[in-house]
């Protein structure tokens, strides 16, 4: 399964160091061998009829190796439609499945939930973290989103590496990765907790963004820098976990963006036009789809690569094999620097002299599915996107089919 990685990649003849499970990387064109264990407790079914590394969808199945005892609860902020769900779900989790439930600090200091009085005693037993400043990382065993997309783009970047499954209702506005409804919450849960759900891995990208030194104050030590950040070589290293698509856009300049794109080391194009977006084939719904990219199921092992506005008649979006390592630099001649974007968070300036590289992660997104895969793909395609609707074609009245045939 696992024949063709290598012991490590290269990009520009010069090794990268790189997590011990990540750094070999597939020369095949399925791409990297998915990491199949979701959090402390979490996998995914092995069928022993499936010998390929690209899994018949259906064959994807939840099961447990101990009972999960811990849930992350998603909230979308500063929504008051969702107290109500919310406060069920997490008093359903506490009292009828005796969960340990973590929530945002902030979730908990919105005045609605501060004030009743109701909801008192059960605010005093959950669990709470800071984004950035504490690692539930090992300590969750499933995550549930309330709210719109955004949610579960959310919950995957708090985890920079195995993602727990992911359970998302739909109570936003389009709802294309939140496949669940709210009204039987209850049964609904019980079968995820009993491990009796399909589940669709959704790959992510990992991109690394490398900075030349331009703080001569920045002072380096052990490798890393005041911030925090890995170095290498003097420069600042950055890395992200991107479940949409990276976004190199030109910014708040009036010029044309002007960036070189390298496939495994070679150059294949240089992108004119207001930018380029890189994308997994769930992001190939979001922003790619808007700009004129193919949608792609989340099963197939691919990175699109959208140009934003491109100053070209022929340059159309491409699909490459997720095995490959894509590179991205401001070209020599550009008249101006670069903004990046993972999806649609961390923004930030790139300059000459900087990269960022994009392979497949073989960290993805476990989201657990209300029918299947396909089933749930094509329901989203269907009632968000209204892909393919349009008035039918009326058929011929009896008496015209008749005449028809009496001609011939």
């Amino acid at each position: 399964m696992c024949s063709f990685w290598k012991d490590s990649t290269q990009v520009s003849g010069v090794p990268t160091r790189e997590h011990p499970d990540c750094s070999r990387r597939t020369r095949s064109l399925h791409g990297p061998c998915p990491v199949t264990t979701f959090g402390p407790k979490a996998c995914v079914l092995q069928n022993p009829q499936t010998i390929m590394h690209i899994q018949d969808p259906a064959s994807q199945r939840l099961t447990w190796n101990k009972s999960p005892k811990s849930v992350l609860v998603i909230k979308k902020i500063r929504d008051a439609s969702l107290l109500q769900p919310f406060k069920e779900l997490c008093i359903y989790l506490m009292e009828e499945n005796n969960m340990i439930v973590y929530v945002e600090k902030k979730v908990l200091e919105d005045p609605a939930i501060v004030g009743d009085e109701n909801f008192g005693p059960v605010k005093k037993k959950f669990c709470t973290f800071r984004e950035d400043y504490d690692d539930i990382s090992n300590q969750i065993d499933f995550i549930i989103c309330l709210g719109g997309d955004g949610t579960l783009l959310y919950a995957s970047s708090l985890f920079q590496g195995s993602v727990p499954p992911v359970m998302a209702f739909h109570l936003g506005s389009l709802g294309f990765l939140t496949p669940f409804n709210f009204e039987n919450f209850q049964s609904q849960v019980n079968q995820v907790i009993e491990g009796n759900a399909a589940v669709i891995l959704r790959s992510r990208l990992k991109v690394r963004v490398v900075k030349e030194p331009r703080d001569k104050k920045t002072a380096i030590h052990n490798g890393l820098s005041e911030n925090g950040l890995d170095t290498e070589g003097g420069k600042q290293a950055m890395q992200y976990q991107v479940l949409n698509e990276v976004v190199i856009d030109r910014g708040p300049s009036s010029y044309l963006s002007n960036v070189d794109v390298y496939l495994d080391g070679h150059l294949i194009t240089t992108v004119q036009g207001d930018g380029v977006i890189v994308s997994t084939p769930t992001g190939s719904t979001a922003y790619a789809a808007a700009a004129g990219a193919s949608m792609v199921h989340p099963n197939v092992p691919a990175i699109m690569v959208t140009p934003i506005c491109p100053h070209s008649l022929s340059f159309r979006p491409i699909v490459v094999p997720a095995g490959v390592e894509l590179k991205i630099m401001l070209s020599p001649e550009a008249r101006n620097t670069a903004w990046v974007s993972f999806d649609g968070r961390k923004r930030q300036e790139i300059r000459h002299g900087d990269s960022i590289s994009i392979t497949t992660s073989c960290y993805p997104l476990p989201s657990i599915c209300v029918c299947d895969p396909v089933s749930d793909w094509f329901e989203s395609l269907a009632q968000c996107l209204h892909w393919n609707v349009r008035k039918k074609q009326a058929h011929f009245p009896e008496d015209e089919e008749d005449q028809d045939e009496e001609d011939s």
